[in-house]
């Protein structure tokens, strides 16, 4: 069940991103989101999963394809309590977890990518370099051996996502009209209806991302583990949105419906990596902070003309790397030793074997569309349809 509330993640991702891109680039980007979602539920199932999980020494992962056949129940008896949930319900909740990775990947780069070129990078992505930063932590390998701590994902998951999505910004450059003469040009998105529907989705779905990573409720203490993960996610989520909201009215002048919505999704982003131990308190002020940190993060990667239409890197990388080392605050086993090491470990592995495979693709394929389909619009270039055909002329 909590594999099926983060599914429905992917719905929110693919409302957020196409409420907040021009209604020209709609199909393609919704095209985009379904199509990675499936080729993630693909990819893993063939190697990611194993790799992840699978045989290795701590810092190289075995490799072995396709699933194996589930627990008997011989083999549950015989492990004295240590097997006590189906081997392919581990594989379905995890590999919604790959999806929501890569669907960070997609907003990113919205407008100007080629489809083509970010399915392809979809496969690498999911099928490899996710799995094998996940080994290292949720597989048992070396960080966590280090005592890197990371309950759900601000790292393993947000970070990945964010530093696959840097690299592909930078090698991608930005939208045309955004940076002229030194100046920034807002590009407004189409539909905010959609986008906060979006939100509203992605925090639904992150009761399942955040609880489920308990992995079990079936005595008085797992129960109430589960009870305190899902109140300190809903209250951080609260603490991000009302921060940003208000940080956004003291610096603009106006409350800023978009940085809101990113507020709420940061507050989100920054509880993840530790939802169990703070208290409903400290957990709003970890989203709070979170949510201060975004909106100046947006307005900073912006300044440094890295051109991101739904503030991706900010929430889900800059905030992932706040909720990471808040961990050493909110955790007594945590350390920021630990939390930094990991920290630097994901983001150098994901960005730079990312940055190789984008780099890969534009030299074979290009990763841009032409400047003039880019002034048309992806839809009609790379999918044939108008997302509003009624306010298109004949």
């Amino acid at each position: 069940m909590s594999g099926a509330l983060v599914m429905w993640m992917a719905a929110g991702f693919a409302m957020l991103e196409a409420g907040l891109v021009r209604s020209k680039n709609t199909v393609e980007i919704l095209t985009k989101n379904v199509a990675l979602y499936s080729i993630a539920c693909i990819m893993y199932m063939i190697v990611g999963y194993n790799i992840m999980y699978g045989d290795g020494n701590g810092v190289i992962p075995g490799l072995k394809l396709f699933l194996g056949a589930d627990n008997t129940v011989d083999a549950v008896l015989k492990s004295g309590g240590d097997t006590y949930y189906s081997g392919m319900s581990d594989f379905f909740f995890q590999v919604v977890f790959v999806a929501t990775a890569m669907s960070i990947v997609s907003g990113a780069v919205a407008e100007r990518m080629k489809l083509w070129a970010f399915l392809a990078f979809a496969v690498v992505m999911t099928g490899f370099i996710y799995p094998v930063q996940g080994y290292w932590k949720w597989g048992g390998g070396f960080l966590d051996g280090l005592g890197f701590l990371d309950f759900a994902g601000s790292g393993v998951v947000h970070l990945c996502g964010a530093s696959a999505a840097l690299a592909g910004v930078l090698l991608l450059g930005a939208r045309k009209g955004k940076y002229v003469n030194g100046k920034i040009h807002a590009i407004p998105g189409a539909n905010l209806p959609m986008a906060t529907l979006g939100t509203f989705i992605l925090w639904l779905g992150w009761f399942g991302f955040n609880g489920g990573s308990e992995l079990k409720i079936s005595n008085i203490e797992e129960a109430n583990a589960v009870s305190m993960v899902f109140v300190n996610t809903n209250t951080a989520a609260a603490g991000g949105l009302v921060a940003a909201l208000l940080f956004s009215r003291a610096w603009f002048g106006k409350a800023d419906l978009t940085m809101a919505l990113n507020g709420a999704l940061a507050g989100l982003v920054a509880i993840t990596a530790e939802p169990l131990t703070p208290t409903p308190l400290v957990a709003t002020i970890v989203g709070a902070i979170g949510g201060l940190i975004v909106v100046a993060a947006i307005v900073f990667i912006d300044k440094a003309k890295i051109d991101d239409p739904v503030g991706a890197i900010s929430v889900h990388g800059v905030v992932g790397i706040w909720g990471l080392i808040a961990v050493a605050f909110t955790n007594p086993e945590g350390s920021l030793f630990a939390q930094l090491i990991g920290i630097g470990v994901i983001f150098a592995w994901v960005f730079g074997t990312s940055f190789v495979v984008w780099l890969a693709l534009k030299a074979v394929m290009g990763i841009r569309v032409s400047e003039e389909e880019e002034l048309e619009g992806c839809d009609i270039s790379e999918c044939g349809l108008d997302a509003y055909p009624e306010f298109t002329k004949d």
